[in-house]
């Protein structure tokens, strides 16, 4: 990326150190949720309190208050649950090791973003983004794949 950047999250405590050390120039906002209390019928059950408004803070570097939203990154969550049931609540297709879980999540998004024609762009976001000139087809994805492999091999190998 080159430029400055702006980012948005919620108010989940973890997010502001992590933004600042992945992102240390970016102007950085946060949508922070007031909740209300939750009633007694539901308290101790899966049932979170329901939100009774919000405010946009800025917490680094100068956000544009009106751009601050989480709709985008919420929107990619959702994709994501729909699309890799591993990351879908209690279901049994999770990966018992973290590096396949990784490897996964690389999958699908090359998929997603390589490969998948998206209704509203009409073609795919790398196209859109002007990453490549021509929708990828899987061949294309096991190529990569292969590429990858035989460069993790000859690391190791050289190791």
């Amino acid at each position: 990326m080159s430029g400055n950047i702006q980012l948005s999250t919620d108010a989940f405590s973890a997010y502001a150190q992590a933004v600042e050390g992945a992102f240390p120039a970016a102007d950085y906002g946060q949508v922070v949720k007031v909740f209300g209390s939750t009633p007694e019928a539901l308290k101790g059950k899966y049932s979170p309190a329901a939100c009774v408004g919000s405010r946009k803070v800025a917490i680094k570097g100068n956000p544009d208050l009106a751009s601050i939203c989480t709709s985008h990154s919420e929107r990619n969550n959702l994709n994501v649950r729909m699309h890799s049931r591993r990351m879908t609540r209690l279901t049994n297709a999770f990966s018992k090791k973290v590096q396949n879980h990784a490897h996964a999540m690389a999958l699908h998004f090359l998929y997603y973003n390589f490969v998948r024609v998206h209704q509203t762009l009409k073609m795919s976001p790398a196209m859109a983004a002007g990453v490549t000139s021509r929708l990828w087809e899987m061949a294309d994805v096991v190529d990569v794949l292969e590429a990858w492999e035989a460069k993790q091999a000859r690391a190791k190998a050289a190791a």
